[in-house]
């Protein structure tokens, strides 16, 4: 498809001849005066009627297919003047319940007044011959409702927004729509998907908004906040926050200073709320709200928990002991500890790396818990991890979300304080995943007497959301822990959990011996166009032929960026191309997605019950509609057994997805995969860590292939850090808060 520079034309539409409401794709044929033939006018816009004028702005294209189009950026509705196209307007559908009959009758009563009246007089319905009080009420509400959405469009458009944006801010706030972004654009950016504050800046610009106005530098500083929170971080240092904040603005940090005080106050923006300060050590700190009252509320709760006296389970060597006889196994001396610790336990945490039995912890503590008929509940923090829990358990796991029965309406959960879990014991797996909200909610609704057991490798990296809360648990050396350091004998055979416990000390992976089977190897490539052509041949080729893996369901690549040539980014284009090059697709801001594609959502949306770090692949592709429809495992849902499911994209969510092949480090956690591909190159500086190589390592259950730059590894294990997060869990823990 060929185009041409930017175009504006008028005419009148003759015919719809295809639209998804959904997604608001369509395509329209337009009367243009003074060309003889009907222009085809493609792309995502509000919904039109026949006979009425529009005002297009966009480009000239040619389609193999249909020939020439112009293709959309804005379509701005200009009501007909003529009393044909006034009829032929209301009969178009425009309204439902008014046919052709019903226009003619309605256009003959009030002539080219008719749309005023429509609008400022719609009680005068009533004067039409045959229309009916009650049938009156019901078109005049219909008017008033397309209406409604037929002036957010026209108002946003008029102020350089995209047609696909108005959409999502329609459907975002309704008829409420040009109020809220009247008052406040800037709340686009917290509200609306694919908004960042320079999309809301250039909205603000076009309502008027100076660039020095307190409402403008107030925006920003909470942007720069929230943008801190969605990192990871659960406070930023006020210091920090104005420079991160100038940086939006594009100016000097030390004129934006003096507005920094405007963090003091509690006015509500969207997903931010307000603001809340502390002062430690002379340095300032500044938390979202929200982010504030889950910090202390956690602290506390596992505070109270951690000096809670729980009920003494008796006979528990004996029960240890029926478990081994029945499982035909010997606990080791720390593994005991921790069954022990469980027994008298109100909040306990078990940690230890690949290969230290975890599982068969979790395992004999049930034994014990069934001995003592405690009844227990399994959760996870995602449903991969909540299926491999029931999968080594034969117990029924569930997602915290579900086991807190969250509603995804108000983004609340029905389980709290006021209304506990029913549990006489709840093991979470995966804690390292479990971030400062999800931990807050979870602590919350543990009732007096029920034991938490957190379960999980604290040397991983932390969650995707705020905090570290496995790891600031652990040191505040407040909260009961086993930490379980031998590796036994049939994981010794394993060079994958070798390697992952060399690594975790600072200590060079070993390669296999030549010719040796194994289950960890190392590919040496210096060059990153090299490695990614390596990738491309061991996820293609010759992983499937010697292992006899499918090279989108079993190879998952992990890399430390996602920028650069051996980045997720390039990575997935090149993968894509080799495994998936034809076929049915959609190209989203430069992303192309065929049917077939292994994509991931890189969000959280309640709404439609898909997650940040989902996977799943694209089962159908309806480009016409500007629509495709993704198969996800219910192993990412609530339910660890149910079948998969689709899930519809449209213009309003694609941007929620990504092409999957190749993913970051970070998105992997808490997943495994039967074989995994990890670059490890000089130019992942940035991102190189000893931790991020290790939780990269633990990904793979068969198969760890290392496509390394020597140096690289060698930096990656001298680098101890361990993604650091900005919070004060660790310290209120240890300070005995209560």
């Amino acid at each position: 498809m060929k185009g041409s520079g930017e175009v504006h034309i008028e005419g009148e539409v003759q015919r719809v001849t295809f639209e998804s409401k959904d997604s608001g794709f369509r395509v329209v044929k337009l009367a243009v005066e003074g060309q003889s033939e009907r222009l085809a006018v493609v792309g995502t816009f509000p919904a039109v009627a026949v006979g009425v004028r529009v005002r297009v702005r966009g480009t000239m294209v040619t389609d193999k297919k249909h020939g020439v189009q112009l293709k959309a950026e804005s379509v701005t509705e200009l009501l007909p003047s003529t009393l044909d196209g006034v009829e032929r307007y209301l009969a178009s559908g425009v309204v439902p319940g008014i046919g052709e009959k019903l226009a003619k009758r309605i256009v003959s009563v009030f002539m080219l007044e008719t749309l005023r009246v429509l609008d400022e007089e719609p009680h005068r319905l009533a004067e039409v011959e045959g229309l009916g009080r009650k049938r009156a009420v019901a078109v005049a509400k219909a008017w008033t409702a397309q209406k409604a959405q037929r002036d957010v469009m026209i108002f946003l458009q008029a102020r350089g927004a995209s047609a696909s944006l108005a959409i999502r801010v329609w459907k975002r706030y309704g008829a409420a729509a040009v109020d809220v972004v009247s008052r406040n654009p800037y709340l686009l950016s917290f509200d609306v998907s694919g908004v960042g504050f320079k999309t809301a800046d250039r909205l603000a610009a076009s309502l008027g908004i100076a660039r020095d106005s307190p409402e403008r530098l107030k925006a920003a500083l909470f942007q720069a906040l929230h943008d801190a929170t969605e990192a990871g971080h659960v406070y930023t240092p006020a210091e920090e926050l104005v420079g991160r904040a100038g940086g939006l603005l594009e100016v000097d940090v030390a004129a934006l200073g003096m507005h920094a005080r405007l963090l003091e106050s509690s006015h509500a923006l969207g997903a931010g709320g307000h603001v809340v300060t502390e002062t430690i050590a002379g340095e300032r700190l500044v938390y979202e709200g929200r982010m504030y009252l889950a910090e202390v509320r956690l602290a506390r709760r596992a505070t109270e928990l951690a000096g809670a006296r729980a009920q003494p389970l008796r006979g528990v060597e004996n029960a240890i002991a029926i478990f081994e006889r029945n499982v035909g196994v010997t606990l080791a001396p720390e593994q005991r500890e921790a069954v022990a610790q469980a027994a008298r336990s109100a909040l306990l945490v078990i940690t230890g790396g690949p290969g230290v039995g975890k599982t068969t912890i979790v395992r004999a503590i049930l034994s014990m818990f069934d001995t003592a008929e405690v009844g227990v509940r399994l959760a996870a923090p995602t449903g991969r991890a909540a299926k491999r829990m029931s999968e080594a358990t034969g117990r029924e796991a569930t997602t915290i979300h579900r086991l807190l029965e969250f509603e995804p309406k108000h983004a609340t959960f029905k389980r709290d304080a006021k209304r506990p879990v029913v549990a006489g014991a709840i093991i979470v797996d995966e804690a390292s995943m479990v971030d400062v909200n999800l931990a807050d909610a979870l602590l919350q609704a543990i009732e007096p007497g029920t034991r938490l057991i957190f379960v999980g490798d604290v040397d991983q990296l932390p969650s995707v959301g705020p905090g570290a809360v496995l790891r600031d648990i652990l040191a505040s050396n407040r909260i009961p822990f086993v930490r379980l350091h031998q590796i036994f004998r049939q994981a010794k055979a394993s060079l994958i959990v070798t390697n992952a416990h060399r690594i975790h000390a600072g200590e060079p992976p070993l390669a296999p011996e030549a010719g040796t089977p194994s289950d960890f190897f190392i590919i040496e490539r210096r060059d990153p166009e090299a490695a990614t052509r390596t990738i491309v041949e061991l996820v293609q080729s010759r992983i499937p032929q010697r292992f006899g893996m499918d090279p989108v369901r079993d190879i998952q690549v992990l890399t430390p960026m996602h920028r650069g040539v051996a980045g997720s980014r390039a990575l997935n284009e090149a993968l894509q191309q080799a495994l998936n090059p034809t076929g049915e697709s959609l190209t989203r801001g430069g992303r192309v997605f065929r049917r077939g594609d292994k994509v991931m959502q890189l969000k959280n949306d309640y709404d439609r019950g898909v997650f940040n770090g989902d996977v799943g692949i694209v089962r159908r592709v309806e480009p016409e509609e500007g629509t495709l429809f993704v198969g996800y495992d219910t192993v990412s849902q609530d339910s660890a057994f149910a079948p998969e499911r689709e899930v519809a994209y449209d213009s309003a969510t694609l941007d929620e997805l990504t092409v999957a092949y190749a993913q970051s480090v970070h998105k992997s956690q808490g997943s495994e995969y039967p074989a995994v591909v990890i670059p490890v190159l000089t130019s992942h500086f940035v991102m190189l860590s000893r931790n991020l190589l290790y939780t990269a390592v633990t990904r793979g259950k068969r198969l760890v292939v290392l496509v390394c730059d020597p140096r690289a590894v060698k930096l990656a294990l001298s680098l101890d850090r361990k993604d650091e997060r900005r919070s004060r869990l660790r310290a209120r823990i240890a300070e005995g808060i209560s």
